[in-house]
């Protein structure tokens, strides 16, 4: 059987539906549906059954023989300020996950950040001397990274962190204020034309990548049971927001771009730049390469377009 943390949300859904086309239905579901718009993720999807994340971690034994744990869920705004409860749901709720399946013999695939980086100014591989966290959601996740590095890699089970860039595409619907910048300019243009950027946006540029590559990542280290380790997640290219507005200029009528004052509670915790350094992943053999920011805009759109951003094939 195939666990999925988080798997009514916005990466996890999408791993299920590449596990399902894979031809894999053995799998269970742990999320918290109290944001109820998360069920429409899972409308098209085959799975075995659905647990509450409150009740997972206390019946771990009674769900019969796990092979492995795609553990995507977690806090992820990165605008949380209580502490305490980022570091329950997302660090302590980990660890225990993580030492159940090392105690057992089960594989853990898990989802990092790139926002362990902060500001990346001393790079973007993999490299404990360029992590500097600048919120407790980023400091959430680095604080996992530095666990696993101590009590993982010298087992015989695999363990995979996989540090996301800027994801985005279908089933993000439900993310609010943290979805993607694609997802908003939609809704920006369906409201009155207008795509609204901050100052300076044509110099803040990110790794963005479309979320069908994340799930193809994640499905590498399922196939190559032999890899631990951890690997970014990203195109390896750095675009700008401005792109993603004069893409999107043309898959619409009548598209503005207005630019408007960068907020002063964003400055010094904002990433202006983000690149993913691949030469770790690439050194193990995952060789496909990364869809191009204007190709996946368009098939986000298209998805947009007809079905609000919920995938339904």
């Amino acid at each position: 059987m195939i666990v999925v943390t988080g798997g009514a949300g916005f990466v996890g859904s999408n791993v299920v539906r590449g596990l399902n086309r894979a031809g894999f239905k053995d799998i269970l579901i742990v999320d918290n549906l109290s944001n109820s718009k998360k069920h429409l993720n899972l409308n098209t999807l085959d799975f075995l059954d659905f647990v509450d994340k409150g009740e997972f971690l206390d019946n771990l034994d009674k769900f019969g023989k796990i092979d492995v744990v795609f553990h995507q869920g977690a806090c992820s705004n990165t605008l949380e300020t209580d502490g305490r409860y980022m570091m329950k749901n997302n660090y302590d709720y980990s660890k225990s996950l993580l030492n159940y399946s090392l105690n057992k013999g089960i594989r853990f695939i898990y989802a990092s950040s790139a926002s362990v980086y902060g500001l990346g100014k001393k790079g973007f591989s993999e490299d404990r001397t360029n992590e500097y966290p600048l919120n407790i959601y980023a400091f959430s996740k680095f604080l996992f990274d530095q666990y696993v590095r101590r009590v993982a890699f010298d087992r015989d089970t695999q363990v995979v962190g996989l540090r996301y860039f800027n994801v985005y595409g279908p089933n993000e619907h439900h993310k609010g204020k943290m979805a993607s910048v694609v997802y908003h300019f939609h809704n920006q243009i369906l409201d009155d034309g207008t795509v609204r950027l901050f100052e300076g946006s044509e110099n803040f540029k990110r790794d963005f990548v479309f979320v069908d590559d994340v799930v193809d990542v994640n499905l590498f280290f399922y196939e190559n049971a032999n890899l631990s380790g951890i690997f970014n997640v990203g195109t390896g290219r750095a675009e700008s927001f401005l792109e993603i507005a004069q893409i999107m200029q043309e898959l619409y009528s009548n598209v503005r771009i207005e630019f408007v004052e960068f907020p002063e509670e964003l400055k010094g915790k904002y990433q202006d730049f983000t690149k993913a350094d691949l030469n770790k992943l690439r050194s193990v053999g995952y060789e496909k390469e990364f869809t191009s920011l204007e190709e996946g805009v368009r098939r986000y759109v298209d998805v947009l377009k007809s079905t609000e951003g919920v995938w339904v094939d």
